[in-house]
């Protein structure tokens, strides 16, 4: 049972950080939008390229707002629900499995 317990705090741990480099990426993008950005610049091209695909699920099903954008913030309250309810009852269950206390029947 410690294995299936390891593998739940291991994915757990391992979405937690795979999700905070999103949400750093996301705000990178976000702030580069700001400015008049060279779109040959490979950063730039990079952040495009990684954050794109996502932020135009969410626009497409946002109403337009006249020009606002607003498809990173709604990105990023995912994320940050995804790490505090997702994230955490893994880790959770995963503890609770270890210590023999729950989980899995």
């Amino acid at each position: 049972m410690f294995v299936a317990a390891n593998f739940l705090i291991a994915v757990g741990k391992i979405l937690d950080l795979i999700l905070t480099i999103y949400m750093y990426v996301i705000i990178a993008r976000a702030l580069i939008s700001w400015v008049n950005p060279d779109p040959y610049n490979p950063i730039v091209n990079f952040l495009y390229r990684i954050t794109e695909p996502v932020l135009y699920q969410v626009r497409k099903r946002l109403p337009a707002m006249g020009g606002l954008d607003l498809s990173p913030l709604i990105v990023l309250l995912v994320i940050l629900f995804l790490q505090k309810f997702v994230v955490i009852s893994l880790l959770d269950q995963g503890y609770k499995m270890k210590l023999g206390t729950g989980g899995f029947p």
